[in-house]
């Protein structure tokens, strides 16, 4: 019995450090570098913003279901709901527009006074 309970104990350990769970984040930004889409499966806008934090985080936004940010330009000021998950570079936001099935926190970009969802 006392070893079922130590492999347990591990099992906690190994996902609390290992394990890092999706978050809901909404934040803002300004663009350090624009990415070319990825237009593998579902399209995404890709861009790299800097937190006033000083963390940097790629944002890919689905532009299948949410319009693209045609605009957007390095230095560019932006505000953003999504999805947070990190990385060793910092992290990554997707999930910033509607879901269509209802199932998911929809999100968001907004950009010079326009929300893109």
């Amino acid at each position: 019995m006392l070893n079922f309970f130590r492999v347990i104990s591990l099992l906690l350990i190994f996902t609390a450090t290992f394990v890092q769970a999706a978050s809901q984040m909404c934040d803002s930004g300004n663009v350090t570098k624009l990415l070319g889409d990825d237009n593998t499966g579902s399209r995404h806008q890709k861009f790299i913003i800097k937190l006033s934090s000083g963390k940097t985080l790629l944002v890919a936004h689905n532009i299948d279901l949410a319009p693209k940010v045609y605009a957007l330009k390095v230095g560019d000021f932006i505000k953003f709901c999504g999805e947070y998950e990190n990385n060793a570079k910092g992290g990554i936001v997707h999930w910033t527009h509607h879901d269509p099935s209802n199932r998911h926190v929809s999100g968001w970009l907004e950009y010079d006074g326009c929300k893109y969802e």
